[in-house]
């Protein structure tokens, strides 16, 4: 069941992510959460960093269709847990890319929270 929590806080991220929803992202997020993304070269520590990343992405590049996580392994030990998926971006055109991911989260107050994401794009 905590695998299955924690997988659950992850594709809801991406979700709220397919949604256009950023405080529904933001809620899955620990206030201190840190990120690589794969659209950006540096280390995302704040989440004014993260919105200037958001604000960043191009609009008149190919447009989304929708984002997929799968192959995941899970991993939980006490209130930590790692979650290594791969993430497909499927684009109107239908093109898609592929992300390998790395999610770290923690449990406080028995609520799973992202603490740390890194992207790579294959």
């Amino acid at each position: 069941m905590t695998r299955q929590a924690v997988w659950a806080v992850v594709t809801g991220m991406y979700d709220a992510y397919t949604r256009g929803d950023r405080a529904g992202i933001d809620r899955l997020l620990h206030p201190e959460a840190t990120i690589f993304d794969s659209a950006a070269p540096d280390l995302i520590t704040s989440r004014a960093q993260l919105d200037k990343v958001r604000d960043a992405r191009p609009t008149d590049g190919p447009e989304e269709s929708g984002v997929t996580a799968y192959d995941e392994v899970v991993d939980v030990w006490g209130d930590t847990a790692l979650a290594r998926y791969l993430l497909r971006v499927d684009y109107v055109t239908g093109q898609s890319e592929t992300v390998r991911t790395t999610t770290v989260l923690r449990r406080s107050d028995d609520e799973w929270l992202i603490v740390h994401v890194h992207e790579n794009s294959l």
